[in-house]
C-alpha cells in the first residue's frame, strides 16, 4: 500500500491523502490550499495522479479545506463515488455550491474594478461545478464496514469536530491505516466528544494546536467581556466565523449569556446564509449534539439572520451597539471581508477571532497586530480593538491529542504528522515521541511512503 501526501503539509489547508493498493486508488479528503499565495497557486496546479483514474472520495468532514476541490476534481475527469457520512452530505450540499457562488463573486468583483493581474480573472470553478459533483455522493453510517474500491475496505467513525465529523480507517487485509481528519474536543459545549478508537498500523494525525493548550478560563466570561466593552464604546463587534462550526458555537454562548443577563441585550446579525442552512442540519443531526431540542431551537433564534447582499451592505451603515457574525473564519472572502473594510478603521470597534488563522490570511493579518490589512486592493488601516477567543475552538489542542491517542489499544508502526504550521507539527511530533515513544515522521508535500 502505498500512501501519497498531496496536501496538508506544512499548512492546516488542502488536506488530499492518496492511498493506492494494487491498482487501486483512493483520495482521502479532497480540500483547497488557503492562506499564502504560494498556497493558493496549489489550487491551480495539476495533480501529480489524474483524476479519473482515482477510483472514489472518502472525507473525513465538510470543511472546505478537506472538501472544497471536490467540484475541481470532478471538473477534471473523476467520475467514482465520494463517501461520507449522511450529515457530511447535508453540510457539502451548503457548503461547496456556496464556495463556488463565492469565488464567482471574487472574480465578479476583480473584473469590475480591474484589481486583477489577469484578464479575464476566472474563478476556480463556479456554483454549477459545486452542484454537479454533488451526485456522485453517498452516504455512509459510522461503524459500518464497507469497500470503497476493490481491495480495501473503509469505516468511519465520529470524530467530534462537527456534525458528520469522521475517523477514516482504511484496511487491504494485512494493514490499516488510521485517518484523524480534525480531531475534535473532549468537553465541547454543543458537539459530542470523539469516539475512542483501537488504532491502525498507520495514522495520519493532524497537528493544527499542537504547540499549545487553550485557556482554562470561562469562555462565557471572556466573550461576555469583549461584547460588553464594545458596546460600552458604542461600537460594532464583528465576528469572522466558520459558517459551520464555530457560528453555532457562538450563537449557543450568546443565547446563555442574554438568557442570564451577562451582556446588554443588543442585536446580533448572523450574516451569513449559509450558517443559517448549516443549523437546520444542526438540527437535523442532533443526536450528535449535546443540547436538547429547547436548546437547539434557542440557538437558531439568537440571532436575526442577514439574508440579501443588500441587507448586508446596509449593516456596514449602522452603528454600534450590535455584534455582527459573519463568515468566513479566517477573513479570506464572504460578507465579513466588507465589513472588515467598513469597520475596523474605527476604534470603538472590535475584532473578534473564535480560532485557529492560517499563516497567509487576513485574520492571521489582522490578529498579528498589523497596521492595516489588505482588502479589495486597498491598505486599510486596522485601529479596532483585535481580541482572540481560542476556547471555542473545534480543534482538540496537544495535550487532547495525546489524550486520544493514549486510548489506543496498539501503537502505531508509524504516525505521520499533518495539518499544522511546521511549529506545531514539530512540537505534536516530539511530544507523541516522548510521551508515548512512538515513531513519528513530518511528511513534505507531494511525498510517497510505502506502508509495508
Amino acid at each position: 500500500m502505498q500512501l501519497q501526501f498531496l496536501g496538508a503539509t506544512d499548512t492546516v489547508t488542502g488536506s488530499k491523502y492518496l492511498v493506492q493498493h494494487d491498482k487501486t486508488k483512493v483520495l482521502v479528503d479532497c480540500g483547497l490550499f488557503q492562506g499564502y499565495k504560494l498556497l493558493r497557486l496549489r489550487n491551480w496546479t495539476p495533480l501529480p495522479v489524474n483524476p479519473a483514474a482515482i477510483d472514489a472520495v472518502i472525507l473525513t468532514h465538510a470543511h472546505i479545506d478537506h472538501s472544497g476541490y471536490l467540484p475541481l476534481l470532478v471538473r477534471q475527469g473523476f467520475h467514482g463515488k465520494v463517501y461520507c457520512t449522511p450529515a457530511t452530505l447535508d453540510l457539502c450540499r451548503i457548503l461547496l455550491p456556496d464556495c463556488g457562488h463565492l469565488l464567482e463573486e471574487e472574480a465578479e468583483f476583480a473584473n469590475r474594478h480591474k484589481i486583477s493581474k489577469h484578464t479575464p480573472a476566472l474563478p476556480l470553478y463556479t456554483r454549477h461545478d459545486a452542484e454537479r459533483c454533488l451526485s456522485l455522493f453517498h452516504s455512509v453510517v459510522y461503524d459500518k464496514n464497507w469497500q470503497p474500491a476493490p481491495g480495501l475496505h473503509a469505516s468511519l467513525a465520529p470524530s467530534g469536530h462537527m456534525p458528520g465529523s469522521s475517523f477514516v480507517r482504511l484496511d487491504n487485509g494485512s494493514r490499516s491505516i488510521l485517518f484523524s481528519g480534525d480531531i475534535g474536543r473532549p468537553n465541547d459545549m454543543v458537539l459530542t466528544a470523539p469516539s475512542v478508537v483501537d488504532g491502525a498500523d498507520y495514522l495520519v494525525v493532524e497537528s493544527t494546536y499542537g504547540d499549545r493548550l487553550h485557556q482554562s478560563s470561562d469562555v462565557l466570561l471572556e466573550l461576555a467581556n469583549v461584547i460588553n466593552r464594545t458596546a460600552a464604546r458604542g461600537g460594532v463587534l464583528v465576528i469572522p466565523a466558520f459558517a459551520v462550526g464555530r457560528a453555532q458555537s457562538l450563537l449557543y454562548c450568546i443565547h446563555l449569556l442574554k438568557a442570564r443577563g451577562v451582556i446588554h441585550n443588543l442585536p446580533v446579525y448572523l450574516n451569513s446564509p449559509m450558517a443559517a442552512s448549516a443549523m437546520q442540519v444542526y438540527l437535523k443531526h442532533r443526536a450528535e449534539l449535546r443540547l436538547t431540542a429547547a436548546q437547539c431551537e434557542a440557538m437558531a433564534l439568537t440571532a436575526h439572520v442577514v439574508e440579501t447582499p443588500e441587507e448586508s451592505r446596509l449593516l456596514n451603515a449602522r452603528r454600534g451597539p450590535m455584534v455582527i457574525i459573519a463568515a468566513s473564519g479566517m477573513a479570506t472572502g464572504g460578507r465579513v471581508v466588507h465589513h472588515l473594510k467598513a469597520f475596523a478603521p474605527d476604534k470603538r470597534n472590535t475584532i473578534l477571532f473564535a480560532g485557529f488563522q492560517a499563516g497567509g490570511t487576513r485574520g492571521a493579518t489582522i490578529a498579528s497586530g498589523a497596521p492595516t490589512v489588505r482588502i479589495h486592493g486597498e491598505d486599510i488601516p486596522v485601529r479596532a480593538e483585535v481580541a482572540m477567543l481560542n476556547h471555542l475552538s473545534a480543534h482538540a489542542d496537544a495535550a487532547e491529542i495525546i489524550s486520544w491517542l493514549s486510548g489506543f489499544k496498539f501503537p502505531p508502526k508509524q504516525t505521520f504528522i499533518t495539518h499544522g504550521e511546521p511549529a506545531a507539527a514539530d512540537a505534536m511530533r516530539q511530544r507523541i515521541e516522548r510521551e508515548l515513544h512512538w515513531s513519528c515522521h513530518m511528511p513534505g508535500y507531494l511525498e510517497s511512503v510505502t506502508l509495508t
